[in-house]
């Protein structure tokens, strides 16, 4: 043992000697033989049973002090060198350190990916360990609000589009929270944690968020109850210019800065047509640590529910605001980007519409299928392949079920189970004929139609332009 222990350290000076020699840039002959007998020194140490091969790598750790009191729900992990790693909380610090690294100072992108928290899961609520979020965000110096309205006009276009319900967007300013905290009395050290109290307000009543702040956080009652007077304060235009009057708001120069743009961005949603979608409120803290001004948050409006239709209780569905000093934590210079962005819940979404699909007894379509590919006695795989080539070389989107002789009953089962609404049926009859049974699986009309007029009729009943040859 003290034998080889001796050896390695003269590998150890060798190697020294010769990396000294390739810095002082001596000749080659000298180096060469500096080299060799290195090696020769490697060949008399041999390999060493006991020392296990590692790939090395040098990753930044870019999530830790992002989140605030968000941060417990990070994955951490270790690597093969035993460096500190977590799987990514979310797009945006990826998207910051992304912008710093390649020295990008204006772009628009959206990105779908995927996302993990470590939380205690609840698939009816929509919450989940591992899932997809979609962002857009705007990077770059721009005059105030104008990229922000664009975020929430794309906000509120999607959630339309989608047909989930009535929606409801909340929107404050974190310079406005950090102006009320100050004139309510928080000490400047407890600001992040009292934020964190009071975004549980849309979960819990102002009683147990008092109860927090007070009891666990040691704020004072009396500066509770002035936080209490503002946060549970909402409505529009009206409000902010009400703020901008009050006696103690209006002489912090955070607070006034962030009234001030909100009211213009009020203006600027008012011309996108979608102010009416927009509510003012003072309780939407957003916890995150890296949010700088505007932020916003998307829920629906809960309805009563039907016969037979659980209460739906996701949360919020879509989420976002403005990061100005994201990306100057990640460049070595300390360049900022100012940035604004927005989040979309996929999953939380998925859960939205299949429970709504479930209530109304309406079947999930998990495929795009226009037409199965069908058989009405045995031996006529060769036909059923030849005829769905043909339909794939049109465009038209075609299967058939992976058995030589499928019972035309299952097949007919399949594209019940599936949403497939058509089912072109090849028969022994049919082919003498030179026809296709084309039927309709909602109504299960059958009509005959010649082979050479299939791929047109299909179209037309899918409504797939034609084509003009």
């Amino acid at each position: 043992m003290a034998e080889r222990a001796g050896l390695e350290e003269l590998v150890k000076l060798q190697g020294e000697r010769v990396r000294g020699l390739k810095q002082q840039k001596a000749s080659a002959e000298q180096i060469e033989e500096e080299v060799a007998k290195l090696l020769k020194l490697k060949a008399q140490l041999g390999p060493d049973e006991n020392k296990q091969k590692f790939v090395l790598k040098t990753p930044k750790e870019t999530l830790t002090g992002k989140y605030g009191e968000d941060s417990k729900l990070i994955y951490d992990l270790k690597d093969q060198g035993g460096e500190l790693l977590s799987l990514r909380y979310d797009l945006t610090v990826p998207f910051a350190r992304y912008l710093a690294m390649n020295k990008l100072t204006n772009i628009k992108r959206y990105h779908i990916a995927k996302v993990y928290r470590r939380d205690n899961p609840a698939m009816t609520r929509g919450r989940y360990r591992e899932f997809y979020q979609c962002d857009f965000d705007i990077a770059g110096q721009f005059d105030p609000m104008i990229p922000d309205a664009e975020c929430l006009k794309i906000m509120c276009e999607i959630l339309s589009s989608l047909q989930i319900g009535n929606f409801l967007v909340k929107v404050n300013d974190r310079r406005i929270l950090d102006g009320m905290f100050a004139v309510c009395g928080v000490p400047d050290s407890k600001f992040r944690t009292i934020c964190s109290s009071v975004d549980k307000l849309d979960k819990v009543s102002w009683e147990e968020v008092k109860n927090e702040m007070v009891g666990e956080k040691g704020l004072a009652p009396e500066v509770a109850d002035r936080i209490g007077d503002y946060v549970q304060q909402h409505g529009g235009v009206s409000l902010v210019e009400q703020l901008l009057q009050d006696p103690k708001l209006s002489q912090n120069k955070q607070a006034l800065e962030g009234l001030g743009d909100l009211k213009l961005l009020f203006e600027y949603l008012a011309l996108f047509g979608i102010d009416d979608k927009i509510s003012f409120d003072l309780s939407l803290a957003r916890g995150l640590d890296y949010y700088t001004g505007v932020i916003y948050e998307a829920v629906l409006l809960q309805t009563p529910a039907q016969a037979g239709e659980e209460p739906l209780g996701v949360g919020s569905v879509a989420a976002g605001g403005r990061y100005d000093g994201l990306v100057g934590m990640f460049d070595p210079k300390g360049r900022k980007v100012p940035c604004v962005g927005l989040s979309i819940g996929v999953e939380r979404i998925f859960s939205i519409v299949e429970q709504r699909l479930e209530a109304l007894e309406e079947k999930v379509r998990t495929t795009e299928t226009q037409v199965l590919v069908a058989s009405a006695q045995k031996k006529l795989l060769e036909e059923r392949l030849k005829l769905v080539s043909e339909l794939w070389d049109a465009g038209i989107k075609a299967e058939l079920l992976y058995k030589k002789n499928p019972k035309l009953l299952n097949q007919l089962q399949y594209c019940e189970e599936a949403g497939i609404p058509l089912v072109a049926i090849i028969g022994e009859q049919e082919l003498k004929d030179g026809v296709i049974k084309l039927r309709s699986v909602a109504t299960r009309e059958e009509v005959d139609v010649r082979r050479e007029d299939l791929v047109e009729e299909i179209k037309r009943r899918t409504n797939q332009p034609l084509c003009i040859c």
